[in-house]
């Protein structure tokens, strides 16, 4: 295998690896009906004029396997990050006591648990798509490579390898996605 070819795999295996980790991390931002402050992610509140991540604002506990306990830094962002966790529809009813906000996570029910698991699915959707993109664009750079000078050969055992790598990573994608949906579906 030449230098170029190995280049257009590792490029490919790259992206690929990178699509399996974004989609480990978004599936952590659905809750599998206890407390995770990964739900609480990408939530934004106005802080001093601009916006600002929750986490960067307050700390964020779990006491229990069904509490998410909010601490704000300063008394005043108590109000504006209950509005920012109410605005954001993440299922969960915020309560304060002037000190700190209080999630309770409720019990899943049927229709919900069915609900994320068609989530979980679409995101697994787009973590594909961006799979097979990345084998699209290897095979694409190995033909660009073959008109270029590369031997037939070496072009059609690379984009023979681009696929074993899809197929590789489609497997991981399943089984992360399988766990996911039997963490939500475990009662």
């Amino acid at each position: 295998m030449s230098d170029e070819s190995k280049l257009i795999l590792d490029d490919a295996s790259d992206k690929m690896h990178r699509t399996l980790e974004h989609l480990k991390e978004a599936l952590l931002g659905i809750r599998a009906g206890k407390a995770n402050q990964h739900v609480l992610k990408g939530i934004t509140v106005e802080y001093y004029g601009n916006p600002t991540p929750v986490e960067q604002v307050a700390s964020i506990t779990i006491p229990d396997a069904k509490t998410i306990l909010v601490q704000p830094w300063e008394r005043n962002m108590i109000a504006p990050i209950e509005k920012a966790i109410l605005v954001a529809n993440i299922g969960l009813t915020p309560s304060n006591n002037g000190e700190h906000i209080r999630l309770s996570i409720p019990a899943l029910t049927e229709d919900r648990r069915r609900e994320l698991v068609k989530q979980v699915r679409e995101v697994a959707e787009k973590a594909r798509v961006s799979l097979r993109s990345a084998r699209r664009d290897a095979v694409d750079n190995f033909k660009k490579a073959q008109k270029d000078g590369m031997a037939e050969d070496e072009a059609k055992t690379g984009e023979q390898d681009a696929q074993k790598l899809l197929d590789n990573y489609s497997k991981k994608v399943e089984e992360v996605v399988s766990a996911k949906e039997k963490e939500i579906m475990t009662v």
